[in-house]
């Protein structure tokens, strides 16, 4: 697994400019990082441009970035999806907010998503018979990603936040 993908070095200031979501209102389901989602649309375009990086919520179908992009494939797919959104509420400032203790408290409370997204498999479920978009499947793989490489994710993420660079395969990664 890559730790060291940073992906904000890729994006040229065409694709910045697609990130115009504002932090104070990202939704609490994204996974720590440089990307976000925010006052997004519930139009249903993320999936269909990044389905391994996008989730939609339940209450009002938003979008919010449940995998950070770890190649520049992905990246493109996250661009894309951004470029797509009608609102442009995604966010790629999340480096300037996150500290390595925000980071661990949302860790922590990991619990708190889990649960959301035990509890709400069914408006999922529905809405994949309506749109076909893997909704229902996706939460899926974000419980099983907080249960699995999301804590090595966190760590690298950690190092690159508390050393300004990305971790080399001898660096000792921090706890969580």
């Amino acid at each position: 697994m890559d730790l060291s993908f940073d992906p904000l070095p890729l994006l040229d200031d065409e694709a910045r400019g697609a990130f115009r979501g504002r932090w104070t209102e990202r939704k609490w389901l994204n996974v720590p990082g440089p990307f976000y989602g925010a006052d997004t649309d519930n139009c249903g375009t993320g999936r269909l441009h990044a389905p391994g990086l996008v989730l939609y919520e339940a209450d009002h179908f938003t979008e919010y970035v449940y995998r950070q992009p770890r190649t520049p494939g992905e990246l493109r797919q996250l661009v894309d999806a951004a470029e797509a959104e009608a609102f442009s509420g995604y966010g790629c400032d999340g480096d300037a907010h996150w500290t390595p203790d925000a980071v661990r408290a949302w860790w922590r409370d990991r619990g708190r998503i889990r649960e959301y997204l035990a509890d709400r498999r069914a408006d999922w479920e529905a809405d994949d018979a309506k749109a076909g978009q893997g909704v229902a499947a996706a939460a899926r793989e974000y419980a099983a990603y907080l249960d699995g490489d999301l804590a090595a994710h966190l760590r690298g993420y950690l190092f690159r936040l508390e050393e300004h660079r990305s971790p080399t395969a001898t660096d000792r990664l921090p706890r969580l």
